[in-house]
């Protein structure tokens, strides 16, 4: 009882709602110039925060490596990644432990490029791009993604980069393969029914200790605990154990042998099987494990036999099944889930009394929606793990066109709870997103258990993101199950208490309070709304937060428009008809394709000009350098100051002019008060922004001030002048 109530307090302390990637990814090539033939150095420097991790190439028993995508120019092929010697970490959640190889703070993994020996134009630049993927974990995990990119130009002679020295050191640290190692391998007992077979390493090597880190094979899975069994003169033997995924037993292993816990010794090997170990070393090896089982019954890994084996990882599943179903039954009360929650208790009390028995069929009906979807979203990381992409607990909310969905569907059910539309059978235009999960009917109480589904997703707890985090590296069945089991926590209090009508004696009778209810309901929904507004609007840029906002605001304007003269009209109003259509059109052709862009929309894409923080040093400094410079003194609230971005600044032509004389962008923001903005401001004469300047790229120029309005040819023509006047 104590160990549970422990694992309670674990969860709800650390319960925490879906975050942003911790980890931050940089790109360094080895050379800046490159000649046809050569081989350059690529650096993947990751840095996590204190207490943060990422994972070596085999994550061990819970997690997901990095991985690296690319999309090279013609000519240039990338070669296997290149790890560093990770870290060994052991943790346990109850009974069970994870061992996991793992890096922390800081690590650079490597890869080579080759350039094709073929002709290419002297002076071409090859542009270099990647996608990193990773995850990383605290006390929950999250999965990072993020776009890097470089260029190299080709040229007659090579020249290094300034990251060359570094990246030279970091290569220092990966373990070089040894083909002439003393070490073998040998079987010390027959497979398990579970196709799980121990093993024993002999390394000639006097040490005393060492470790051996295997790769990740697609027909074997070498389990990550180690036993020492003993020394002996001039040799170590150490016992793992392996389990067969496909095919035959491996006739060798390939990974990474360490002395003494130190990453200097690490070297790269691969250990042929020379047959059975000797009947005394074999009894030695299973000795050693039963007393490290002793030790602690999670270490699941150990060799006693192979029945030990079995037994433990029996266990260690059952238990992370237990895992996962409180963890879905703590998602009931989670802010995410609870205004879901709180609907369907309103349903019960007007429904409870008048038909107990269909009652208990709706709670089934919508529990059997919750694990539908536990189901498909078991169904979608299976895929995408044999894709060998990444996904993990939340993936979906990665993704922005969801999120844009999400919002619009949960700010409808929102408005639906205020009264200012109802959700019928025969609406089929506003209320198509949020009928489904409003019906009183089964249908409705199906998609009610879906809903409550896409909306747990964002949230988690270490303890349920522990258990989805191990269902992602075990088989698919396994997987599927761990799933079905979190949805079936998530599923059982709304059944109960449907199936127990009885509890409803709490609640008071049907009334008035009904309706007040609903609509305090309404403002919990809404809060979700805004919340899910915030972390999407302000991963797409400062415009996206404006143009967003207006869209949902569009998308209320109509919702109203059809509750008030659509449904409670007698009379359909054509004119209605015509501003329901216009807003609907106006909203998605304007606002979220041509101003959001949202079906192409990628958070790290780097559009636009390249803004930089104005201040009178860095105007001054540039000017010197010899670069021209283009100020915009703006703010947020500043209407004319988005005309001219939209229409003079931000566009292609003045983005081309800014390159093509070497110019730099500074923006001035004058959202809050600033005493030095505001100095600027009088010193040009002007009562507030919009305000631009150009500057020609030389000392103590004077500045050409801009009209209020812009328009793009007296952009173009003061850059072309100030351009000219740079080079004189």
């Amino acid at each position: 009882m104590k160990q549970f109530l422990q694992v309670v307090f674990f969860l709800l302390a650390g319960m925490s709602a879906f975050g942003e990637a911790q980890t931050q990814v940089r790109m360094a090539l080895s050379e800046q110039t490159v000649c046809p033939g050569d081989t350059i150095w690529v650096a993947f420097d990751l840095k996590m925060p204190k207490g943060w991790h990422t994972y070596w190439r085999n994550g061990g028993d819970s997690g997901i490596p990095t991985r690296v995508d690319w999309t090279l120019p013609t000519g240039i092929t990338a070669g296997e990644l290149q790890w560093p010697v990770p870290k060994k970490l052991s943790s346990k959640v109850g009974d069970i432990e994870f061992i996991t190889y793992v890096y922390d703070k800081e690590v650079v993994l490597l890869a080579p490029l080759k350039v094709a020996d073929i002709k290419y134009e002297m002076g071409k630049i090859l542009p270099i791009q990647a996608k990193v993927s990773w995850q990383e974990c605290q006390e929950m995990c999250i999965a990072g993604r993020t776009n890097v990119a470089g260029t190299v130009t080709i040229g007659k002679k090579s020249v290094p980069s300034s990251d060359a020295h570094w990246i030279e050191e970091s290569r220092k640290k990966i373990p070089a393969l040894s083909e002439s190692i003393q070490a073998n391998i040998f079987w010390t007992a027959e497979p398990a029914p579970d196709d799980t077979r121990p093993f024993l390493i002999e390394w000639m090597n006097p040490v005393k200790t060492a470790d051996f880190f295997p790769y990740i094979s697609e027909i074997y899975e070498v389990q990550a605990a180690t036993v020492l069994v003993g020394t002996k003169p001039g040799k170590i033997q150490i016992a793992k154990v392996v389990r067969r995924v496909s095919g035959d037993w491996p006739s060798s292993i390939k990974g990474i042998l360490i002395a003494n816990n130190d990453p200097a010794t690490a070297i790269e090997v691969e250990l042929p099987f020379v047959g059975r170990a000797r009947p005394a070393d074999a009894a030695a090896a299973n000795t050693e494990a039963a007393k490290k089982l002793e030790s602690g019954p999670g270490e699941k890994a150990m060799i006693e036999g192979v029945t030990g084996v079995e037994q433990t990882q029996e266990k260690s599943l059952g238990l992370i099944l237990l895992f996962a179903f409180l963890g879905g039954l703590i998602l009931n009360v989670m802010p995410c889930v609870l205004p879901v929650i709180s609907l369907k208790i309103l349903s019960f009390v007007s429904t409870a009394r008048q038909v107990p028995g269909r009652l208990r069929k709706l709670g089934l009906v919508y529990g059997l929606g919750i694990l539908v979807s536990f189901a498909l979203l078991a169904v979608f990381s299976i895929v995408v793990h044999k894709a060998g992409g990444i996904a993990d607990w939340g993936s979906a909310f990665r993704n922005p066109q969801f999120r844009i969905i999400i919002t619009v569907l949960i700010l409808l059910v929102a408005l639906n709870l205020f009264g200012l539309f109802e959700v019928t059978l025969g609406g089929k235009t506003m209320g198509a997103a949020g009928q489904l999960a409003s019906k009183q009917g089964y249908v409705g109480a199906f998609f009610n258990g879906v809903l409550a589904t896409i909306l747990a997703t964002p949230c988690t707890a270490p303890f349920l993101g522990t258990a989805i985090a191990f269902a992602f590296t075990q088989p698919a069945l396994v997987t599927l199950g761990i799933f079905l089991s979190a949805g079936l926590g998530l599923a059982l209090p709304f059944v109960i208490l449907c199936w127990q009508p009885w509890m409803l004696v709490f609640f008071p009778k049907p009334g008035v309070w009904m309706q007040q209810f609903k609509t305090g309901v309404g403002f919990a929904v809404l809060a979700t709304a805004v919340w899910l507004f915030w972390f999407t609007s302000t991963r797409m840029g400062k415009d996206a937060v404006l143009w967003f906002g207006l869209f949902l605001v569009l998308i209320s304007f109509t919702a109203w428009l059809w509750g008030q003269f659509m449904q409670r009209s007698s009379r359909r109003s054509p004119v209605v008809s015509i501003m329901l259509l216009a807003a609907l059109i106006f909203g998605y052709g304007y606002v979220l394709e041509h101003k959001i862009n949202w079906r192409h929309y990628a958070p790290d894409a780097k559009d636009g000009i390249e803004w930089q923080v104005w201040s009178p040093e860095a105007v001054a400094k540039a000017c010197r350098e010899g670069h021209p410079v283009l100020v915009d003194f703006t703010a947020d609230s500043c209407l004319n100051c988005k005309f001219n971005k939209m229409t003079s600044l931000e566009i292609t032509a003045t983005r081309e002019k800014l390159k093509e004389i070497n110019a730099v962008a500074f923006v001035a923001d004058y959202t809050d008060e600033n005493p030095v903005i505001a100095r600027e401001l009088v010193r040009f004469k002007r009562a507030g922004v919009p305000m631009v300047l150009v500057y020609p790229g030389r000392a103590n120029a004077e500045p050409e001030l801009l009209p209020t309005i812009l328009n793009p040819s007296v952009v173009l023509h003061s850059l072309e002048k100030a351009g000219r006047l740079s080079k004189k």
